[in-house]
């Protein structure tokens, strides 16, 4: 799909398409793409965009512009710079060409005729200076040298990128709209209520939108609506404490690290119609930095043990904005100056911070890994006290004003004994189409959707008791009120963002009023995102997660039965769940998929440091299993959901339409029937829109190459502290829709490739993107169950490609090397995976592999080892076609019996006879490897020992 919207991008007759003129000339005078109505998603525009640069380039020459406009907080430089980290471009911001202090007319205080000479200059093959914009000093202090020869894309990044005086200069049009800009809209119309228009509260809060920036948006190809405002996926952990250094002596905390030094002003903006009393989440903090403005929502932040965990949350806005705020009857409630100088050495930075009004210095720890973050306190003999209060709530404090309590609060009304049910949205269906005409919305596209009542920026969790006494009796037993009361479900369901935030309030508002321990389940199909999100919640705070793959039976797993709620051992769950709830230590399995078996168990044990245990799993709410939880979460989407649309548009392709029931029905045949009346009931129900495949976020930077490499070289280059190594097996099957249009040869981008490794599939529905030597992919693999892959082949796919490879794998946590021995290849492939761009391409180059790098995938590598008349139809020789058949058989009978009712007997398929083989090798190779290493180590004992002694001789 994704192919054909980049074709549309690039047809001729678009509302904005401009007859391009031949020429000799590498200069772009005018767009040649195509205007069209794309309203995606964040990562869904950043992977066309990259598609479109990469087609771009090779169908003109000389330089690919790119202008990136929006209003202030819609996410515009992140997109870019997104975009640059892969594409490896030129950044241009807009912000360096400002002629000097904004004094209300940000249009007017742009030197747009330095900005186009400067393109010009570029297209031209020309060396150009770009200016460089102090905003502290509010004034232009010099500038920078762009070279033409290493600038083959520009991206231009600003609110007026789109502007008319640019757009004949630029190649690709991108618009953003949404972050910030959406969300302080929908948070103000919630704050005064439906008294102004949307269209006035637009003129006030961002009074050049109207009518500077929103003209020149409707002029893009690539039209992003970016939901994103703050997330903590990747969030900032800080300790804090009052400090007795002196402020200079922070230079010396980190040993050569220049200490940097910020002023800031901070103020909070309370709402017209909000009492004097401190509800500080309906609250709007506004940071000055010389003449930038950043703002952030209520306040976002978690506070566990001694941890402050907030998430990336604060976005840069215009000064009138501030100005718009306080006309609508905001209110200064707080504001204080705060001094800070810090240091930072990569991992962790460490702030001294002056706060006026207090009158005191914090010394405050940051990081992005809470481990990390308390080491390196304990390293530095830093013991606290620890503060976990804001320096809002330690103003207010010292002002003597009230704050509402933030513990939600108990219902005072009467329930019934009674579970309440909540209808809630059914999982995501996704439609066909990824656009949507302008017709069909009710407001312009870049504009925020109107909403009868909008939501405020935090929910509040509540209570309510199942025992109705408790609500009239004025003596409570308080062991017995903690038993009785449970969470109240949200009505509303909610993205992941979003939901991660209210899962982490949720368990501290259950560890408050009910104590420890706190069980927390999360279920939802395969795919959706129930790990991840399970390991981000511990991260946050600090807590074990159980998967319920643990308590596999083997017998079940033998037949692949992972979607089949009789492969568990609820026996073993429902011991290990009451042990927990009466604070014994208990024995949780250990389930290895490779051999099909238990291979031990861990002990597990609530405490005052982990009070919480997260269970996520298929089948986490099923009535048996969420009686016994606190806190139950259904997560749904995710790959899920994109291969519900996948295979909806494949099957489009070859013109027949099938809804997205009868697909689900198909292909994820337990899914409705035993999975999702269980999701209903959930006290937090989480729509998973991100896009792992697409986004940026997710991405993992890899260097292929077949040069030989030898063994100890790569021992080398990989940190021996924490090296480990492993050896995997797995096939490769390739499944097509029979007719898809093709040029005659089978590629990737037309297949749904499933990986079978260590008795698991995973899913890849998407090809990855290519720039360089780099291939990027997403950093995980999507486990579905074998009634999916049966599920794709009733629907007609077919299976057109078979790979078989062994992997050797070493890694040390930074950097992942693989040695793949694909079956039908002459030579091995090695692999260089890191999440790190540069790190991936230094360990290349230490390994001498630069100008051997090829971007190929293995599916390509073995069509081309085909004869030339095979190469159109298959992948496979002939000697796989019968070994690919009885997989195909296998698959089939297995996911039969997986949708149905499974007899208790039934005769062994043939291609357990292969699987059985394929682990006998496995073990064969483990076996090998372990000699090699085991030699390897030997010989370099020897060497070392016989250079001591020749030393000592000496």
């Amino acid at each position: 799909m994704d192919d054909e919207v980049v074709q549309r991008v690039f047809q001729e007759g678009g509302r904005d398409y401009f007859q391009q003129q031949p020429s000799t000339s590498s200069s772009s005078s005018s767009s040649i793409l195509q205007s069209l109505p794309l309203h995606v998603s964040f990562d869904h525009g950043y992977y066309l965009l990259v598609k479109s640069i990469q087609e771009l380039r090779e169908k003109k020459d000389g330089l690919v512009t790119v202008g990136i406009g929006g209003p202030s907080g819609s996410g515009k430089t992140s997109l870019a710079e997104k975009v640059a980290s892969v594409i490896g471009c030129t950044v241009v911001s807009m912000e360096n060409y400002r002629d000097g202090f904004d004094e209300g007319n940000d249009l007017d205080s742009i030197d747009f005729n330095t900005l186009v000479q400067n393109l010009e200059d570029l297209t031209k093959g020309k060396d150009t200076l770009i200016p460089v914009f102090d905003y502290q000093q509010k004034r232009r202090i010099g500038s920078k040298a762009i070279k033409s020869a290493s600038s083959g894309v520009v991206i231009v990044d600003g609110t007026y990128a789109l502007h008319a005086k640019l757009r004949s200069l630029l190649d690709i049009r991108v618009a953003v709209v949404g972050g910030v800009h959406f969300s302080l809209l929908s948070k103000v119309r919630y704050d005064i209520g439906d008294s102004c228009s949307l269209d006035y509260l637009i003129d006030s809060i961002f009074p050049l939108f109207r009518k500077h920036i929103e003209p020149d948006l409707h002029h893009a190809q690539i039209r992003i609506n970016n939901s994103f405002v703050s997330s903590f996926r990747e969030a900032i952990y800080k300790l804090k404490c009052r400090s007795e250094l002196l402020v200079g002596d922070s230079a010396y905390v980190f040993q050569g690290n220049e200490p940097q030094t910020d002023n800031f002003i901070e103020m909070y903006l309370r709402p017209p119609s909000a009492s004097e009393e401190a509800r500080i989440n309906d609250w709007i903090k506004v940071r000055q930095s010389g003449i930038r403005y950043y703002l952030s929502l209520g306040d976002q932040r978690i506070v566990d043990k001694i941890y402050i965990i907030r998430p990336k949350a604060e976005f840069e806005v215009g000064r009138m904005t501030l100005g718009g705020l306080l006309a609508l009857g905001y209110t200064v409630v707080v504001s204080y100056k705060r001094a800070s100088t810090s240091v930072n050495n990569g991992n962790v930075s460490l702030s001294l911070e002056n706060i006026d009004t207090l009158g005191e210095t914090f010394m405050v720890l940051r990081g992005m890994d809470r481990k990390t973050v308390g080491e390196k306190a304990l390293g530095m003999g830093i013991n606290g006290p620890w503060i976990t209060k804001s320096y809002l709530e330690l103003i207010l404090e010292r002002k003597g004003v009230p704050r509402l309590n933030s513990p939600p609060p108990l219902l005072s009304s009467p329930t019934s004994n009674q579970e309440r049910v909540v209808v809630t949205p059914r999982p995501i269906r996704v439609t066909t189409n990824i656009f949507t005409p302008l017709e069909d919305l009710s407001q312009p596209w870049t504009r925020s959707p109107t909403k009868s009542k909008m939501e405020p920026v935090l929910a509040t969790w509540h209570f309510i008791s199942s025992n109705p006494l408790h609500t009239n009796s004025s003596i409570v037993d308080p062991a017995s009120f903690r038993d009785t009361i449970k969470l109240a479900p949200m009505p509303d369901s909610c993205d992941l963002d979003r939901g991660l935030l209210l899962s982490v309030q949720a368990i501290q508002a259950l560890l408050e009023n009910k104590g420890l321990p706190v069980i927390v389940g999360i279920g939802g199909p395969s795919g959706s995102g129930k790990t991840s999100l399970a390991h981000k919640m511990a991260n946050i705070v600090g807590c074990e997660v159980v998967s319920l793959e643990s308590y596999y039976k083997s017998e079940q797993v033998k037949d692949f039965k992972y979607d089949d709620f009789s492969s568990l051992d609820l026996s073993l769950l429902s011991k290990n769940i009451g042990d927990i709830r009466n604070g014994r230590r208990t024995k949780v399995p250990i389930f290895d998929l490779e051999t099909g078996a238990r291979s031990g168990f861990k002990e597990l044990e609530v405490s005052e440091d982990c009070g919480v245990i997260i269970f996520e799993g298929v089948y986490a709410l099923h009535p048996d299993i969420r009686k016994s939880l606190d806190f139950w979460i259904a997560v749904v989407g995710g790959v899920h959901s994109h291969l519900i649309s996948r295979v909806q548009r494949d099957k489009s392709r070859v013109g027949c339409f099938m809804s997205q029931n009868e697909i689900m029905m198909t292909v994820f045949p337990m899914f409705q029937q035993y999975i999702e009346p269980h999701l209903v009931h959930a006290h937090l129900k989480i729509r998973n829109d991100f896009d792992p495949v697409l986004s940026p976020e997710s991405s993992l930077f890899v260097l292929k190459s077949n040069k030989q490499v030898a063994y100890q070289d790569i021992l080398k280059i990989l940190d021996p502290e924490k090296f480990c190594s492993s050896v995997q097996n797995f096939i490769d099957i390739y499944l097509r829709i029979p007719g898809i249009p093709t040029n005659g040869q089978l590629t990737e981008s037309d297949c749904i490739r499933v990986r079978i490794c260590e008795g698991r599939f995973a899913l890849l529905i998407r090809e990855p993107i290519r720039e360089g030597n780099f291939i990027i992919q997403p950093k995980v693999d999507f486990d579905i169950s074998i009634s999916t892959v049966a599920g794709l082949l009733n629907l007609g796919y077919q299976a057109v490609a078979y790979i078989e490879a062994s992997a050797y794998i070493y890694q040390d946590g930074k950097i992942l090397i693989e040695v793949d021995h694909l079956q039908d290849a002459p030579s091995p492939y090695l692999q260089i995976k890191g999440v790190n761009k540069e790190a991936v391409a230094a360990a290349g180059s230490m390994l001498k592999l630069d100008g051997s790098y090829t971007t190929k995938s293995y599916l390509q590598i073995i069509l081309e080892g085909l004869p030339a008349m095979e190469r159109s139809s298959t992948g496979i020789y002939p000697q796989q076609a019968a070994r690919l058949q009885e997989l195909v058989e296998f698959i089939q009978s297995q996911g039969s019996s997986s949708a149905s009712e499974s007899s208790p007997c039934r005769e062994v398929p043939p291609m357990e006879g292969i699987l059985e083989e394929m682990q006998m090798r496995i073990r064969r190779l483990e076996r090998w490897h372990t000699i090699n290493t085991v030699l390897w180590t030997f010989l370099m004992s020897a060497l070392v020992g016989y250079s001591l002694y020749q030393k000592k001789r000496q």
